[in-house]
């Protein structure tokens, strides 16, 4: 996204020939590494990114912000950067300071080169060539943080206008940071201002990841007015899933100058699918497009509806961000798995024996479109602590699940039963969990009534 944002809503275009499939080796490498269309960490534990942007180089006091967005539950930050040409350049001091500021605050850093935005049709962008300058010039703050940054070459390094050229400048610019011994995760973004309505990257996304000795490139996708329907977002995003190449959401807003996206397909296909999302952005927006801070002037106990949707609702980010494995050693368990405070299996001697373990669930249709929908299912504990739930419903009307998150669903026909998973079984007396899926219907979709068992 451009400081200044002049995104043309174009139309999406038609829907080209199916994409390429094919496996990709594991690369074994220090840091990141990409293999059959996932990220893994150097633990080898798989990554999702679950974060934000923030915009470091128009606003570099604001150090801060790298603890607040941690404490709202995110695992990653991408964080703007200049090269110089159009911004003030960020030194490899700054930038160094700027990863110390991520691990200590056990955060991915995503590094962008943000110049690079709308070239050949924004007057003053840089190319990719001369953004993989920028990052062979601060490469002493970059080798040795491969467990810890992702390098993104360039912001949507074309605009609408020139980008015939995008596969090629693209897998050029890969080869040469490779050449100038970056091994890091490489993530690439996509023309038409980032949201490739001419399916650009789509389809050549296959030859600029063999273009990669390592095999290590992420592509990104920027999701705003050409992402307003759920089958353009399902659709593109199941395309680079199909073909077993990464990709992540690098960008997406709630609304926009060139569109109102869908940010709840976004997210909830994105949660089923293991898709990374980084919404846009933390605070700071200007030129007309200020709703898309998520704090009110860097404040993080002043989040605005948007900085509420992604943060704390449903498939946001504290639901399901789980923090990389490299900063424990271990995989964690996810960064919201709910409060627990079980009451002891028996009671104290000579003190009340507690009531019976049981439970409640309610049913909620978050989402829904033409032939699908997002459901999601809330269990809360009774007057006492349980340590685990089963839910069952029944769908009158034909509906089915395909997808699931947060619960090991099955069925038998119309009849569906939802299990907890290991790390939201225990609740608390009175305490809540929820669970969600992607759903199926035909000519009415109504709600069920759900029963809850526990255990």
């Amino acid at each position: 996204m451009k400081k200044m944002l002049s995104v043309a809503g174009a139309a999406l275009l038609t829907v080209l020939a199916a994409v390429f499939a094919f496996g990709q080796p594991a690369h074994a490498a220090a840091g990141f590494s990409v293999a059959g269309g996932k990220l893994y960490d150097a633990n080898g534990t798989e990554f999702v990114m679950r974060g934000v942007n923030h915009a470091h180089t128009w606003y570099p006091q604001q150090t801060s912000s790298f603890a607040n967005i941690k404490a709202l539950g995110a695992n990653t930050v991408r964080v703007v950067l200049a090269s110089g040409d159009r911004w003030t350049k960020n030194s490899a001091a700054d930038v160094a300071n700027v990863i110390s500021l991520c691990k200590a605050n056990r955060l991915i850093c995503v590094l962008e080169v943000h110049d690079t935005t709308g070239y050949g049709e924004q007057s003053g962008a840089i190319t990719l060539d001369r953004a993989v300058d920028y990052w062979l010039s601060i490469a002493s703050a970059l080798q040795g943080q491969e467990k810890y940054v992702i390098v993104n070459i360039g912001n949507e390094p074309y605009g609408n206008q020139g980008y015939g050229t995008w596969a090629t400048d693209t897998a050029n610019a890969v080869k040469r940071l490779r050449a100038g011994g970056l091994t890091h995760t490489i993530m690439v973004d996509a023309p038409n201002w980032g949201q490739d309505w001419s399916f650009t990257m789509r389809d050549n996304a296959g030859s600029v990841f063999a273009a990669d000795p390592q095999k290590n490139t992420v592509f990104s996708i920027h999701m705003y007015g050409v992402f307003d329907t759920a089958a353009e977002i399902t659709d593109y995003l199941g395309r680079f899933r199909t073909a077993g190449l990464p990709v992540v959401v690098g960008e997406f807003g709630f609304n926009h100058s060139d569109g109102n996206p869908d940010e709840d397909t976004i997210l909830a296909y994105s949660q089923a699918n293991g898709i990374g999302y980084l919404g846009w952005s933390w605070s700071g927006n200007g030129g007309g497009v200020e709703y898309l801070d998520m704090a009110t002037n860097f404040d993080p106990n002043q989040l605005t509806s948007w900085g509420q949707r992604i943060f704390n609702r449903a498939n946001g980010i504290r639901a399901t961000a789980r923090e990389a494995s490299v900063f424990a050693g271990t995989s964690p368990s996810p960064t919201t798995s709910p409060t627990t405070s079980p009451s002891p299996t028996t009671s104290p001697t000579g003190g009340p024996t507690p009531p019976p373990a049981g439970c409640t669930a309610g049913y909620t249709i978050v989402n829904s479109w033409q032939g699908g929908f997002q459901g999601e299912v809330r269990v809360t504990a009774g007057a006492a602590a349980i340590t685990g739930w089963t839910t069952k419903w029944t769908f009158a009307n034909g509906q089915t699940v395909s997808q699931s998150w947060n619960a090991t669903v099955s069925n038998s026909g119309s009849a569906y039963t939802a299990r907890n998973v290991d790390y939201n079984g225990r609740l608390g007396a009175g305490a809540s969990t929820s669970f969600g899926f992607i759903g199926s219907w035909n000519g009415s979709n109504a709600v069920p009534a759900v029963t809850c068992t526990a255990s």
